[in-house]
């Protein structure tokens, strides 16, 4: 017995558990004729001795699944991505993918081993790992959660004292696994950061990230950008100036970072993640700072609209191009 969906003939199926996100990608699929399945990893069972469907997997799960009441979707996907990879099907960003989007360190350290520039960084289990280890740390610091997204447990803390009063305080946010980094803040060169957009090896384009009005949770997603409750947009914490109405604290990005990219471009390639958005900020000092990969590509209305490649389009063009490579006599 099983609950995945089945398609008759070798399609691609794509993994992920929030349907806000997913229409501008149907839509793509459709244009480009590309046959896809949703599979919404949010309950279901899987008969691991039966033989998985013929076809491609492509994973989108996110880190912040659980800030949607989808705890289990990450443990579901690497239950799935087991399942299909020991049958010897083919996956888009697969099993160890989902390590990567779940973790920061992991995403540090792989950084650093190619060489990129990082923040420097503490990964600290408890509270009072947190106090004994920020009394030496620089202020400025930033904090946040190993296992994020969505900036989930980002602030910025100037002094010791007032760090020292959050831990102490209900504001306090525990982390999903317990790990919470401690930080170095680097204020960005003309207020923003950029977030590159990666797809089967190849630079789709780049987007520039407002922090002066969106602050720290930076998501360019349009689903992340709207209260479901009361349809107004989200400002969200860290947030200096709220933006005007009808603006986006988000645009494309042209130029000016083309070594950086062809670096994250090579990066990608080595580690054998063939879709990704990679942010980084160009600090006040001429550093070039790589913080956070993101194992999927986002969607914003604003950016395709002026770009010359399209994220979504780009992702169905690719997914075509490995399901054909795949089964050629399809």
């Amino acid at each position: 017995m099983s609950s995945q969906p089945v398609a008759a003939t070798p399609v691609v199926y794509a993994l992920h558990e929030n349907p806000e996100w997913w229409p501008p990608f149907q839509a793509a699929f459709e244009a480009a004729g590309v046959p896809v399945v949703e599979w919404r990893l949010v309950e279901g069972v899987i008969d691991i001795d039966a033989v998985p469907p013929e076809g491609i997997f492509w994973s989108r799960i996110s880190a912040s699944s659980h800030t949607r009441d989808h705890a289990l979707s990450k443990d579901y996907a690497r239950s799935v991505l087991n399942w299909v990879e020991a049958a010897g099907r083919r996956t888009v960003n697969g099993r160890r993918a989902i390590e990567l989007e779940v973790s920061k360190v992991d995403q540090l350290t792989l950084l650093r081993r190619a060489g990129i520039d990082t923040p420097r960084t503490l990964a600290v289990v408890g509270r009072q790992g947190l106090r004994d280890a920020a009394r030496d740390f620089p202020t400025p610091f930033i904090t946040k959660h190993n296992q994020g997204g969505k900036g989930l447990g980002v602030r910025r803390f100037d002094h010791f004292a007032d760090f020292e009063a959050y831990l102490d305080s209900p504001e306090f946010e525990e982390p999903l696994d317990g790990i919470t980094l401690l930080q170095e803040y680097l204020r960005p060169a003309g207020g923003f950061i950029t977030r590159v957009e990666i797809v089967g090896g190849e630079h789709i384009y780049s987007i520039a990230a407002d922090t002066i009005h969106g602050g720290f949770q930076l998501c360019p997603a349009d689903a992340c950008a709207i209260d479901p409750d009361t349809g107004r947009p989200v400002i969200p914490p860290g947030a200096e100036l709220a933006p005007e109405p009808g603006t986006s604290i988000f645009s494309l990005r042209q130029g000016g970072h083309d070594d950086l990219v062809e670096r994250l471009v090579a990066f990608t390639k080595d580690i054998g993640l063939e879709i990704a958005g990679i942010e980084f900020i160009e600090t006040e000092d001429g550093r070039q700072v790589v913080y956070d990969i993101n194992t999927n590509t986002n969607y914003n209305a604003d950016v395709e609209r002026v770009a010359d490649g399209s994220g979504p389009g780009a992702i169905a063009a690719y997914l075509g191009r490995v399901l054909r490579e795949t089964y050629p006599d399809v």
